[in-house]
């Protein structure tokens, strides 16, 4: 038996090996027994009215006992084995709901513990979790409150409703277009090439029309013929090409043949026999009318060549340093539809006259579309189009030529070289339309000579009409579509009837709706 002064302080701990080991100390009052394990536990007694034994585990939990009671500790797996968070957390709440009934007494590590409430150690780990899981929703609730998820802006109650919508727009009356936007090329159009004169053969004068005795000529075909060197077709040499991008214009030399010069005449069709007095044709009207232009003067521009043409054309040849015979043959000049501009030379000084000489196009940049024929409805000669350039910027344009349908397969097998599968279907050969469109502001095009662009078409237009943005529509439950209109009392859903859709926006219409009407969009 021990006496009321003694205590006997129980300690009872999972060893290494498993064994439980009793402590007993039979001090007086006020005596502190510690004692050390080889597990790494600590047991420190306190003997007094009060007395308290305290054990630190190495496991890293702390018992605190009363006198008579027993506390087992058990070493926690590894997979429940609380965090150190855990314990400091466990101990800071239970230091303020354990009951003030012990003196005090101070553990070897110099914390202060109270007594524990009488039944045992609770389980600190499952506490911890609820203090996380705890905390966890309370964050949970303030993000979404934070991001208005259920209705609040994150500065008021999470619960409350939205005011109106995130964004709005109002609905404007004007002309809504819808277009159509295609891939054109910007260039100087397609190159045509200048060739040597014919070979000449035969010796008739090669009048197509009628001749002085008005008997009609079967035109023998004679385009070489005349005095001048660069007449005889396909003789001759070479001696001076013009460079590529030049201009040329009426008059102006296109090439040299035995430092002769070949000008420019303007017209539809080239010169194709000897022109003289007697002469009468569209041909003869044709150089008259460029003699008039490059300012000679004494002749009637007509049908007709007859002396005073003669007179005007030998005053042209002396100024070319040409042989003043008054006749012109067919080699004597280059005949183009206008002003040209040089692509490509095709040949050198020193070359024999034969052959391809050069390539031109015309002097104005224009655009060329290959246009589906799906959308050959809109477009006809004189239909205005934007274009846009590949800096973003636009220029206005006119179509000026549109050709007629054709499909790569049908090139291709013009030759005869297809490999006649009719039944293949092949859906990549689509008919497209060849438009061109003339660009009068031609600085507007910058210094761009060749370059993708974007032309637009227009399709369709409607003039005062009630537009909003089409994300502004909402699908009815019932079908067809409302818009949320923003009142005075926050905002209503008003069925609207839509009309053509352009741009983004849509042509609508219904009751309460007209100018001015502010609707909700998307943010």
């Amino acid at each position: 038996m021990t006496s009321r002064d003694e205590t006997e302080a129980l300690s009872v701990a999972a060893e290494s090996s498993g064994a439980l080991e009793r402590h007993g100390s039979g001090s007086g009052s006020g005596e502190v027994s510690t004692q050390r394990h080889s597990s790494g536990e600590v047991s420190t007694e306190r003997h007094s009215s009060g007395e308290v034994s305290t054990e630190r585990h190495s496991s890293g939990e702390v018992s605190t006992k009363r006198p008579g009671a027993v506390d087992t500790a058990e070493e926690p797996s590894p997979d429940t084995r609380p965090r150190t968070r855990d314990l400091d957390t466990s101990l800071i709440a239970e230091a303020a709901t354990a009951p003030d009934t012990a003196a005090g007494g101070g553990s070897d590590d110099g914390s202060d513990d109270d007594g524990a409430p009488p039944g045992g150690r609770k389980r600190r780990p499952l506490r911890t979790s609820l203090i996380a899981l705890a905390a966890i929703t309370v964050a949970a609730a303030a993000g979404v409150a934070a991001t208005g998820t259920i209705g609040g802006d994150g500065g008021g109650s999470g619960g409350s409703a939205p005011s109106g919508p995130p964004a709005t727009a109002k609905v404007e009356r004007t002309t809504l277009t819808d277009t159509e936007t295609v891939d054109g090329n910007l260039g100087y159009g397609d190159a045509t090439t200048v060739q040597a004169p014919a070979s000449s053969s035969g010796t008739g004068d090669g009048q197509s029309g009628q001749d002085q005795s008005g008997q009609d000529q079967s035109g023998q075909g004679q385009s070489g013929q005349g005095s001048s060197a660069a007449g005889s077709a396909g003789d001759g040499i070479v001696t001076w090409v013009p460079e590529e991008g030049k201009k040329i214009e009426r008059g102006d030399t296109v090439y040299r043949v035995d430092q002769q010069r070949i000008p420019l005449l303007y017209g539809s069709f080239p010169l194709y026999r000897t022109l003289r007095s007697g002469s009468e044709g569209d041909d003869v009207r044709m150089l008259e009318k460029n003699l008039r232009a490059l300012g000679y003067t004494g002749f009637t521009v007509d049908d007709t060549y007859n002396s005073a043409t003669a007179e005007a054309v030998k005053e042209w040849q002396d100024d070319l340093n040409r042989e003043e015979t008054g006749t012109v043959a067919a080699g004597d000049a280059v005949v183009a539809d206008g002003a040209r501009r040089v692509a490509d030379v095709k040949t050198s000084p020193g070359a024999a006259l034969s052959g391809s000489i050069l390539s031109w196009t015309g002097t104005e940049r224009i655009v060329g579309v290959d246009l589906d024929v799906q959308f050959e409805d809109l477009v006809e000669k004189g239909t205005k189009v934007t274009v846009e350039l590949p800096d973003n910027t636009t220029v206005q344009a006119e179509v000026t030529d549109i050709g007629t349908p054709s499909t790569s397969q049908g090139d291709d097998s013009a030759d005869g070289s297809g490999s006649g599968d009719s039944g293949s279907g092949d859906s990549d050969d689509k008919a497209t339309l060849p438009v061109e469109l003339t660009v009068k502001d031609q600085k507007g095009l910058g210094r761009y000579q060749a370059a993708a662009v974007q032309v637009t078409l227009k399709a369709e237009s409607r003039e005062d009409v009630l537009v909003v943005p089409v994300s502004a529509l909402v699908a009815q439950r019932g079908g067809g579509y409302a818009v949320e209109v923003v009142t005075a009392d926050g905002t209503e859903y008003r069925p609207v009837k839509l009309g053509m859709f352009a741009d983004s926006r849509v042509e609508v219409s219904g009751k309460g709706i007209k100018e001015g009407t502010v609707v909700g969009v998307p943010k």
